[in-house]
């Protein structure tokens, strides 16, 4: 913080404020964006500027500093229509300085101590929320400001349009790839590697050799595995399925081997105590400390049989998945295609995920790492 109560965000924002007003107009082109437009601009980013001075925020505050950063944010965005690849230096330069008080504001939020559960709750989801919509007004601002090529790289606006025309296709590849493929090798190969695991535990002579098979096992690339895949199982979904179960296995594998480990001696010592049996430990004591490494591998697998899934699709499939789609639309420079597939998939990767964390903190409450958390 500065003297005059303004943090490093905003005063690097003021400056280039300032320097922006040296070097109107934001646009190339005639008649360019009308006077009042970037009066209103500037009035934005300055009233942010004061709203974000202080250290002391209360709720009022912080929301006269979202309104009028956002509100700045917006009226650059909506500025660029009829003015694509015209922006000047002083567009960037104001765009930049609506980010960093962006910026602030997601540090405002982040440093918030709610004292209700809603409070907590909202906090926790707006500053993920904000970060990752500033990276697509950042994307937005500079490929339609700087006249960057669609076929190099579409903006955001132009994928999600593409995405709302072509949701029967979207719905029909995210059927094969993630419905078919991707889930079923999922529930595959950790079921796998978990009764693997436990066999593994209880005889050491398959602890001793599945597992430095298992760590080779998983550097396997997988371009070698699908075209086998394929071979083994043919051109549709199954193969594809496949892929995903020699992905997911070996996670599932090492991390429940190690999490059955996580139990101190004392514990066990006192089951042995009770004349425990094998089983008796294993489901009483042994797996619940386990948990957060079983949850651990589901996490990783999550992501892990979405890419198999797609990137199997690339060597074979019949008409309709997303690596299909993908490859295809790419051949055929149709990219805003192409990204529609990574952002649906990206964000049903996301949502599973999530789901899994949920089911872990539901389950593993009792956890330090969840209690802390």
């Amino acid at each position: 913080m500065t003297r005059l109560g303004l943090s490093w965000q905003a005063l690097s924002a003021l400056v280039l404020c300032v320097g922006a007003a040296f070097g109107l107009p934001l646009f190339g082109a005639q008649p360019g964006m009308s006077a009042v437009a970037t009066a209103e601009i500037f009035a934005m980013i300055l009233a942010a500027i004061v709203f974000s001075a202080g250290s002391g925020f209360r709720p009022s505050s912080v929301f006269l500093l979202f309104a009028a950063t956002h509100g700045a944010g917006w009226l650059l965005i909506s500025g660029l229509a009829g003015y694509e690849g015209t922006a000047r230096l002083s567009y960037f330069a104001l765009l930049a300085a609506t980010w960093l008080l962006a910026w602030r504001t997601v540090s405002v939020l982040s440093h918030l101590r709610p004292v209700t559960a809603q409070g907590r709750t909202f906090v926790r989801l707006a500053v993920p929320l904000l970060f990752g919509v500033w990276i697509l007004v950042i994307w937005e601002a500079i490929v339609r400001g700087a006249g960057v090529s669609a076929i190099i790289l579409p903006p955001p606006s132009a994928i999600a349009a593409r995405i709302v025309t072509s949701l029967p296709m979207l719905a029909a590849d995210v059927n094969q790839t993630i419905f078919k493929s991707a889930l079923t090798g999922y529930v595959i190969g950790g079921s796998a590697g978990f009764l693997v695991a436990i066999l593994a535990d209880r005889i050491a002579f398959f602890r001793r050799g599945l597992l430095p098979i298992g760590n080779m096992m998983s550097a396997l690339p997988i371009i070698g595995v699908a075209p086998i895949m394929v071979t083994w199982f043919g051109p549709d979904w199954p193969s594809k399925a496949g892929v995903v179960v020699v992905m997911t296995f070996f996670p599932m594998l090492v991390n429940t081997v190690t999490g059955l480990t996580a139990s101190g001696h004392m514990e066990r010592d006192l089951m042995r105590t009770y004349a425990s049996s094998y089983w008796q430990t294993l489901f009483k004591l042994r797996l619940p400390a386990a948990a957060p490494f079983i949850f651990n591998a589901l996490k990783i697998n999550s992501t892990l049989a979405l890419i198999g899934a797609i990137v199997a699709e690339f060597f074979t499939t019949p008409v309709v998945g997303m690596g299909f789609r993908i490859s295809t639309e790419i051949g055929l420079l149709r990219v805003d295609m192409a990204w529609a597939e990574i952002a649906v998939a990206a964000l049903a990767g996301s949502v599973f995920y999530g789901v899994i964390a949920l089911i872990e903190r539901a389950t593993t409450f009792w956890h330090p790492s969840v209690r802390g958390g």
